[in-house]
């Protein structure tokens, strides 16, 4: 082969290296700029869904959540609704109390009551009952004073025409009253003592026996005289009714 012709396979060999290094490295460059482009331009699944990846926030008590949803906001309205109304109300509501047992009224006698008897000079031979409610509770006095002087085994009788219309009501710090007819003021009566020592017993609702603690108030250290006179009125509302018989 002569030089001239070796001379242009080498050109052509050359012109040909050539080329194919440019065509390389242009596909290099594009290709290149189509993945940046891809990858800059084109959002992946976790970008495109936020809502799937990261949880909504949890409503605070007492939040209505009607607003959410559809179903969901009629549920909440009756049920999440009126709960969180429950927990939002903080304050304590006032309940009225109805009267209890402890409001009603007891049956008067010695342990909630403080009795006081003393002598009077007018009536003659007469002698008051005071019958103090000390309890806290309102107490009824029912019935006639049992009264027991001395060692005596009967109970003297109540005068008939002293019972009083209604029974007599004690609230706490007020005095029910009775007075008692010691004896005969002519003296004609008999079986007459002087008793130094006197025992009240009370009376129930059914107005038979006694009910609870009695009574013991003092005497006068003479004692007093009585005899087969002796007579009690009805426990009464005021001092004037009692001292009138």
């Amino acid at each position: 082969m002569s030089n001239t012709s070796r001379a242009r396979l080498v050109a052509a060999a050359a012109t040909t290296v050539l080329a194919a290094l440019s065509l390389t490295a242009c596909n290099d460059g594009t290709g290149a700029q189509d993945e940046g482009r891809a990858a800059s331009t084109s959002p992946s699944s976790a970008a495109s869904s936020p809502a799937a990846d990261s949880p909504s926030p949890a409503p605070s008590a007492g939040t209505d959540q009607s607003s959410s949803t559809g179903s969901k906001g009629s549920a909440g309205s009756s049920g999440s609704g009126s709960a969180g109304g429950a927990m939002t109300a903080a304050s304590p509501t006032r309940v009225s109390k109805a009267p209890g047992s402890a409001a009603r009224p007891v049956t008067c006698e010695g342990s909630t009551t403080r009795t006081v008897a003393a002598p009077l000079t007018r009536p003659v031979n007469h002698m008051l009952l005071t019958v103090t409610n000390t309890g806290s509770k309102t107490c009824y006095l029912y019935g006639y004073p049992a009264v027991r002087f001395g060692e005596a085994q009967a109970v003297p009788p109540v005068i008939e025409a002293s019972q009083p219309q209604a029974v007599v009501t004690l609230a706490p710090g007020e005095s029910g009253y009775a007075s008692v007819n010691l004896s005969a003021t002519d003296g004609s009566a008999g079986n007459g003592y002087t008793a130094t020592s006197l025992t009240v017993y009370f009376q129930g609702r059914s107005g038979t026996g006694s009910t609870g603690t009695a009574a013991h108030p003092p005497l006068p250290a003479k004692g007093v005289h009585v005899d087969d006179s002796l007579k009690v009125t009805y426990w009464q509302q005021s001092m004037d009714d009692a001292v009138s018989w």
